[in-house]
């Protein structure tokens, strides 16, 4: 449903199937799903050939459909772009669901490319530039382009949306350096007949999660736990944000707290499991930074602050310092 394995553990111990994985892999055939099954669209929302797929099932799409309404606020914006004969640049990654589905329903409207990053975003305006022959963009953005896509014709307008959790602040950049490229093409005087000037599309709470880690950035800390999903995008970039200036601990739940000398985590960018010893330092006091992904539920947070408070005696119970701040 969302990107946190305790949320999606906790709905499988209730009986519900996951039809698809997260790269989606197919773990129950479509042969499975019939019309009277409850079949719940996540809050990613689906692509528009998986719809129509239940709605020919007879399956109540409409009816159990969870999509965000930030997620279809994108959708709303591909649909403007094509129809002005923008071409929709889609900042997301490509294999997450979100931009999937994005992609899927962008598509249907005008011509769409996927660009994962900045890089992507610079390989991709040498094809505006004319800088790259047509024939290369077929093989350096495989899968990641819209049928009949012609880069000749297709790259002088566009505009670009994302993925809703993906950072802010480098969708903008890549939008400014989309906006550049085509003034350096067309001319300042232009750009407007070529270049789309959309705000971002960051759903609320990855919005607030971010803004707040940068105010945390400004703070002196010892170390910094991230709460969430191993395979949460905003997670990710909360975590990359914070180790910036921090020993970073990305960890799905208080469980991977094994004791005050001991925890498991995520290293995100290798994309394993590390144990880490000794990763309280032998001091007093300690300052900790707790933050957690936008699908991370506040109850995961609460038990993971409390286990932490544990291992520290003479610290303040949590409600009585609650009752401080709401004295203040």
């Amino acid at each position: 449903m969302i990107h946190n394995q305790e949320v999606n553990n906790d709905l499988q111990s209730r009986g519900i199937k996951f039809i698809m994985d997260t790269d989606g892999t197919q773990l129950i055939t479509w042969d499975e799903v019939h019309a009277e099954d409850v079949v719940i669209i996540p809050a990613f929302g689906t692509t528009i050939e998986i719809e129509n797929l239940l709605l020919d099932k007879g399956v109540e799409v409409h009816k159990y459909n969870t999509t965000c309404p930030f997620v279809e606020k994108v959708w709303n914006r591909s649909e403007k772009l094509g129809k002005e004969s923008y071409t929709i640049i889609i900042h997301g990654k490509p294999k997450h669901e979100e931009t999937r589905a994005t992609f899927s329903h962008s598509a249907s409207n005008g011509a769409s490319v996927i660009v994962r990053d900045m890089e992507d975003a610079q390989r991709l305006a040498g094809y505006i530039s004319g800088t790259k022959t047509k024939e290369k963009f077929y093989t350096e953005f495989a899968g990641k382009y819209s049928k009949d896509f012609d880069p000749e014709r297709d790259l002088q307008r566009v505009g670009v949306v994302n993925q809703t959790t993906m950072l802010a602040t480098e969708t903008q950049a890549i939008a400014d350096y989309f906006k550049q490229t085509m003034i350096g093409k067309f001319g300042v005087e232009n750009v407007k007949e070529h270049f789309a000037d959309t705000r971002d599309t960051l759903c609320y709470a990855t919005n607030d999660n971010q803004d707040a880690t940068y105010r945390l950035l400004e703070t002196d800390a010892d170390l910094a736990i991230v709460v969430g999903g191993y395979n949460s995008s905003n997670t990710s970039h909360i975590v990359e944000l914070c180790e910036r200036k921090f020993p970073t601990y990305f960890i799905n739940s208080d469980t991977e707290i094994k004791s005050k000398q001991e925890i498991h985590h995520f290293d995100y960018p290798k994309k394993e499991k590390r144990v880490t010893m000794n990763y309280l330092p032998e001091k007093n006091p300690v300052k900790i930074i707790l933050t957690s992904g936008a699908s991370c539920p506040d109850t995961l947070v609460d038990r993971v602050m409390v286990k932490l408070l544990s291992y520290f005696s003479g610290s303040k119970p949590v409600e009585s310092v609650l009752m401080e701040f709401e004295k203040a």
